[in-house]
């Protein structure tokens, strides 16, 4: 299926900003046997002083720019046409959680894909007893390791309220699960937290959704936005999943990779540091159209 995406973010600020140093994760990953950019364009105003172009340890494309300007606005606009392949999914072959360790143990490798990098807490996403003990309740030492990563994204898709005013993009995952309300990354990063309390190893996956509009119904513009899942390591045979708990389901050909990590902070699509004063404002608008 090929997808053209345009994302536009925007900031206001309102005292002019004399310089700033930002990272960029905004373009859509090529992965093999799941989906191929077939082309990109990243433009910013106003342009920037310096602008690099690299790949960091997992993988992700990265932009970095450097602004030694004064500028009271900014913007960030990607164009992308994307084919991802519906990947099957298989017969669930992957060992049961008792015996998931000891897979874990035979792994020597420190590559940037390796299970080791996503089984204990990261910078943005450290372990608390609460999302062991609700794990526990939804899974059992028997349960296979998919299996045990589909229920826990089941429950807490149903214990969870999707909120867009619940929290920020600062809110700790642990706040975002005792109030039970939250966006993407709220239930995201719950359930990865989820997962690495009982063993399974879990990372965080930024990148776009397709939004399909009631029957009858147009499409809006900029009804899409950015998205957040979970992808797993369920054993040496199965490898890695992916699943949705926004959503209650695995990930799927409406689903567009732009960075993997072990947290938000991992793949954030912009992040830096700018020197300004004041309040600022921002805005955010995603299009994801089928070709």
């Amino acid at each position: 299926m090929l997808y053209d995406v345009n994302l536009e973010i925007t900031y206001d600020y309102a005292s002019p900003a004399n310089s700033g140093r930002h990272s960029l994760r905004l373009v859509p990953a090529s992965i093999p046997g799941e989906q191929r950019l077939v082309s990109s364009s990243v433009r910013l105003s106003p342009g920037p002083t310096e602008r690099r172009n690299r790949t960091d340890f997992f993988g992700n494309a990265v932009t970095d720019v450097v602004f030694r300007r004064a500028h009271s606005e900014l913007a960030f606009r990607l164009t992308a046409r994307i084919d991802r392949t519906s990947v099957p999914h298989e017969l669930d072959i992957s060992p049961p959680l008792s015996l998931l360790k000891r897979e874990l143990v035979g792994i020597q490798s420190l590559g940037p894909d390796e299970p080791v990098h996503f089984l204990t807490a990261s910078p943005r996403l450290p372990l608390a007893p609460a999302f062991a003990v609700y794990a526990q309740e939804h899974t059992s030492p028997e349960m296979s390791a998919v299996a045990a990563v589909e229920a826990i994204g089941r429950a807490l898709n149903q214990d969870m309220d999707f909120d867009a005013d619940a929290t920020t993009v600062d809110t700790p995952a642990l706040d975002a699960f005792e109030r039970r309300h939250g966006v993407c990354q709220d239930f995201s990063h719950i359930m990865i937290a989820c997962l690495r309390s009982i063993g399974i190893p879990a990372g965080y996956v930024s990148g776009f959704l397709r939004t399909i509009p009631p029957e009858g119904q147009q499409r809006l513009e900029g009804a899409d936005a950015m998205h957040a899942w979970v992808r797993a390591w369920c054993g040496i045979e199965s490898g890695w999943i992916e699943y949705d708990p926004t959503n209650a389901l695995r990930v799927g050909q409406d689903h567009i990779v732009v960075a993997r990590g072990r947290d938000y902070g991992d793949t954030a699509p912009v992040k830096g540091v700018l020197r300004t004063a004041g309040t600022q404002t921002t805005g955010h608008k995603v299009d994801v159209i089928p070709r």
